[in-house]
């Protein structure tokens, strides 16, 4: 029985290395193992979608960019750097407000009028969540769609407009 203690011991100190060694193991890509988002699509699904957009895209150049050489912008571009950064951000201003966010909703929105040109169309980001409280339920009803948008947290906007702003895609 003596020996039982460093027997239990090389075990667990046989689990944890292997948990940490394939827990590193690289793909053939050399990615690390990382679960595909869901809502991942193909470039040919991406292209369908966008030129589904065609007829609301024209509509507006047809009315709020009537005779605005260029018409209205069709996409907006963020860093990767603008973009993590803002999701630390938006979590920690959400723990701060007694928040759990659990992701992102995006709005169209237009920025304001220049000399007379109507302002370009841009996407905003809004942190949603839930309010940190306990409801007394172990079971969530929420269904889809994320939680509600935090009524006190920053968003993100100012991306870059597409090359042109009225190029489909790609660009």
């Amino acid at each position: 029985m003596k020996k039982l203690g460093p027997i239990i011991l090389g075990i667990v100190i046989g689990a944890a290395a292997m948990y940490f060694y394939f827990h590193n193991i690289k793909n053939a890509d050399g990615m690390s193992d990382t679960p595909t988002p869901k809502g991942i699509i193909s470039p040919k699904e991406i292209k369908v979608l966008t030129e589904a957009y065609n007829s609301r895209y024209d509509s507006i150049n047809n009315t709020v960019f009537r005779g605005v050489e260029g018409g209205d912008n069709r996409s907006s571009w963020y860093s990767l750097e603008d973009l993590r950064n803002y999701l630390t951000l938006a979590e920690k201003q959400a723990a701060e407000q007694g928040y759990t966010m659990d992701g992102v909703r995006i709005y169209p929105g237009a920025l304001p009028a220049i000399t007379g040109r109507p302002g370009y169309t841009t996407f905003l980001f809004v942190p949603t969540g839930y309010l940190d409280k306990s409801e007394g339920n172990m079971i969530s009803l929420k269904q889809g769609g994320g939680g509600d948008d935090m009524p006190d947290g920053n968003g993100l906007d100012m991306g870059g407009e597409g090359k042109p702003p009225g190029a489909n895609y790609p660009q």
